[in-house]
Protein backbone atom coordinates (compact mmCIF):
# COMPACT_ATOMS: atom_id res chain seq x y z
CA UNK A 1 0.00 0.00 0.00
CA UNK A 2 1.44 3.58 -1.16
CA UNK A 3 1.96 6.07 1.42
CA UNK A 4 -2.00 7.46 2.69
CA UNK A 5 -1.84 11.69 1.22
CA UNK A 6 -2.76 13.52 4.25
CA UNK A 7 -1.86 17.03 3.32
CA UNK A 8 -5.26 19.14 3.06
CA UNK A 9 -7.26 17.60 5.28
CA UNK A 10 -7.97 19.05 8.55
CA UNK A 11 -6.08 17.70 11.90
CA UNK A 12 -9.30 15.91 13.06
CA UNK A 13 -9.68 14.34 10.42
CA UNK A 14 -6.64 12.98 9.97
CA UNK A 15 -6.10 11.96 13.28
CA UNK A 16 -10.00 10.19 13.24
CA UNK A 17 -8.07 8.44 10.28
CA UNK A 18 -5.38 6.83 12.11
CA UNK A 19 -7.96 6.03 15.09
CA UNK A 20 -10.53 4.23 13.01
CA UNK A 21 -7.30 2.35 11.00
CA UNK A 22 -6.32 1.23 14.16
CA UNK A 23 -10.05 0.11 14.95
CA UNK A 24 -9.82 -1.65 11.35
CA UNK A 25 -8.38 -4.92 12.71
CA UNK A 26 -10.67 -7.98 14.35
CA UNK A 27 -7.87 -8.16 17.07
CA UNK A 28 -8.07 -4.79 17.63
CA UNK A 29 -11.64 -5.09 18.20
CA UNK A 30 -11.77 -7.59 20.11
CA UNK A 31 -9.58 -5.86 22.58
CA UNK A 32 -10.93 -2.98 22.98
CA UNK A 33 -14.46 -4.71 23.52
CA UNK A 34 -12.11 -6.97 26.23
CA UNK A 35 -11.35 -3.70 28.06
CA UNK A 36 -14.81 -2.36 27.74
CA UNK A 37 -15.86 -4.80 30.04
CA UNK A 38 -13.40 -4.57 32.49
CA UNK A 39 -11.98 -1.68 34.22
CA UNK A 40 -8.10 -2.74 33.86
CA UNK A 41 -6.56 -5.48 32.46
CA UNK A 42 -3.03 -6.87 32.13
CA UNK A 43 -1.83 -8.34 29.03
CA UNK A 44 -1.28 -12.21 30.05
CA UNK A 45 -5.28 -11.69 30.90
CA UNK A 46 -6.06 -10.61 26.91
CA UNK A 47 -3.63 -13.37 25.47
CA UNK A 48 -6.05 -15.88 27.25
CA UNK A 49 -8.67 -14.45 25.16
CA UNK A 50 -7.98 -14.10 21.86
CA UNK A 51 -6.40 -16.78 19.97
CA UNK A 52 -3.17 -15.18 18.64
CA UNK A 53 0.31 -14.99 20.43
CA UNK A 54 1.48 -13.20 23.18
CA UNK A 55 4.04 -10.90 20.79
CA UNK A 56 0.76 -10.44 18.39
CA UNK A 57 -1.14 -9.13 20.75
CA UNK A 58 1.51 -7.06 22.35
CA UNK A 59 1.85 -5.40 19.06
CA UNK A 60 -2.17 -5.06 18.79
CA UNK A 61 -1.97 -3.42 21.78
CA UNK A 62 0.95 -1.14 20.89
CA UNK A 63 -0.73 0.13 17.86
CA UNK A 64 -4.54 1.19 19.92
CA UNK A 65 -2.20 2.76 22.53
CA UNK A 66 -0.14 4.91 19.77
CA UNK A 67 -3.29 6.83 19.14
CA UNK A 68 -4.90 7.11 22.06
CA UNK A 69 -7.36 4.62 22.55
CA UNK A 70 -5.78 2.90 25.44
CA UNK A 71 -3.57 3.72 28.43
CA UNK A 72 -1.22 1.89 30.47
CA UNK A 73 0.50 1.44 33.80
CA UNK A 74 3.14 -0.61 35.03
CA UNK A 75 2.34 -2.37 37.35
CA UNK A 76 5.39 -4.87 38.98
CA UNK A 77 6.38 -6.93 35.67
CA UNK A 78 3.08 -6.26 34.22
CA UNK A 79 1.38 -3.47 32.13
CA UNK A 80 -2.50 -2.90 32.96
CA UNK A 81 -4.15 -1.62 30.32
CA UNK A 82 -7.70 0.66 30.05
CA UNK A 83 -9.65 2.15 27.48
CA UNK A 84 -8.81 6.13 27.27
CA UNK A 85 -12.26 7.40 27.86
CA UNK A 86 -11.53 10.74 26.33
CA UNK A 87 -10.23 9.57 23.02
CA UNK A 88 -13.12 7.37 23.09
CA UNK A 89 -15.64 10.19 24.00
CA UNK A 90 -13.54 11.87 20.78
CA UNK A 91 -14.31 8.96 18.53
CA UNK A 92 -18.06 8.50 19.15
CA UNK A 93 -18.52 12.83 19.11
CA UNK A 94 -16.68 12.89 15.61
CA UNK A 95 -19.32 9.87 14.02
CA UNK A 96 -22.01 11.41 15.76
CA UNK A 97 -21.68 14.38 13.88
CA UNK A 98 -21.26 12.96 10.43
CA UNK A 99 -24.94 10.93 11.73
CA UNK A 100 -26.37 13.99 12.09
CA UNK A 101 -25.37 15.42 9.45
CA UNK A 102 -26.21 12.10 7.30
CA UNK A 103 -29.73 12.42 8.75
CA UNK A 104 -30.14 16.51 7.67
CA UNK A 105 -29.29 15.41 4.21
CA UNK A 106 -31.46 14.34 1.48
CA UNK A 107 -31.16 10.42 0.86
CA UNK A 108 -29.44 8.71 -2.35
Amino acid sequence: MGITKTVGFSEEVNTMSEVLKALGHPARLSIMHYLAKSPSCICNDIVMELPLAQPTISRHLSELKKVGLIQGEIAGKNICYCINQKKWQEVLQYLNTITTSLSQTKKC
